[in-house]
């Protein structure tokens, strides 16, 4: 059993004012039983990318300050520390939230840079949280590019959530903020005293799957089947673990808008190859019936925040079952 205390993931992120366990469910679905870890309101963001953007921020900070965040007496340091230093991002979605908001929370500054083809919206709600929004290229991709020029021009920390060659150290802690739920769902699967039998774990570059599968593999005392799941327009991980090497695809634009990466993350593919059981793709229609079960049972979602169940659903329910699905986020 791994140590937990401040120097793991759930150890320093439990000293952050924000930081809650989010709920466990226990669902009938159609004959199945459904463990569904509900992340809409993890710490104020309404996703898990809360835990691995805020934790990356902190670890980064500790190293650029040399302060160690051991106890809640050591936040006003950091804090004071930690002025003048600003992190860059390009987002799409809660990433950039979660970057934004650990700077804030810790007394750093944050740029997030942003497509044209992101909502003025979203835009406003970065700045709610106090970070600068750069407007950068058409597509996601132009962002990242423009956000990692940022970095090189200003001596920003440039904290990404994918990976690539060259690129692995920010990421890697971003990935071991993700860990954190697999924690927390061990601590509340031993107490019940009973295990799920299958996990299925949505993916778009990968960073959650992954973080979930290494989690479980190295620490759950029960090992269940791990079951990727991909929009069938995006199926970069599958087809990139059956071609033996990183692939970027192609496809039409999901409604599964989180998911929908052409380019999965280095990191997570090295992981998930070996952790992972089987790797499954929906389509659009199944992940927005999926939100509207969820919805029936209280839980409110998105395509992407959906898309375990959609592949839960696709299989004949089996009484001995018990699946774990993972609801990523909210509704914006």
């Amino acid at each position: 059993m791994k140590r937990r205390d401040q120097t793991t993931p759930l150890g320093l992120l439990a000293l952050c004012p924000a930081y809650r366990v989010t709920p466990l469910h226990r669902l009938r679905i159609e004959g199945r039983t459904v463990f569904a870890k509900d992340e809409t309101g993890r710490m104020g963001l309404g996703s898990f990318k809360a835990l691995g953007g805020i934790y990356a921020v902190l670890r980064l900070l500790e190293r650029e300050t040399g302060v160690r965040l051991r106890s809640q007496a050591d936040l006003s340091r950091l804090y004071q520390a930690s002025a003048g230093i600003v992190f860059v991002c390009a987002s799409a979605g809660n990433h950039g939230l979660a970057v934004a908001t650990g700077a804030r929370l810790f007394g750093a500054r944050a740029r997030i840079v942003l497509s044209n083809s992101v909502p003025e919206a979203f835009a406003d709600r970065l700045r709610g949280r106090g970070a600068e929004v750069l407007r950068r290229g058409e597509t996601y991709e132009d962002s990242v590019d423009a956000a990692v020029n940022d970095a090189r021009q200003t001596g920003a920390i440039h904290l990404a959530d994918g990976s690539w060659p060259g690129y692995i150290d920010a990421p890697s802690l971003v990935m071991e903020g993700y860990g954190v739920i697999a924690e927390e769902l061990r601590a509340a699967f031993s107490s019940q005293e009973v295990w799920p039998t299958h996990v299925y774990l949505q993916a778009g570059v990968g960073g959650l799957a992954a973080a979930m599968a290494r989690e479980i593999r190295s620490d759950w005392p029960f090992q269940p089947r791990i079951i990727v799941v991909e929009p069938d327009a995006a199926p970069c991980l599958g087809a990139s673990v059956a071609l033996g090497r990183r692939l970027i695809v192609d496809g039409p634009v999901s409604n599964m808008g989180r998911l929908d990466c052409k380019a999965p993350s280095l990191i997570a593919l090295d992981i998930l190859r070996d952790a992972a059981d089987e790797f499954v793709t929906v389509t659009d229609a199944q992940a927005t019936a999926a939100t509207e079960t969820l919805a029936r049972h209280g839980l409110m979602s998105t395509p992407s925040g959906s898309a375990g169940l959609a592949a839960v659903l696709t299989r004949p329910a089996v009484e001995t079952d018990r699946s774990l699905i993972i609801v990523s986020e909210g509704l914006p």
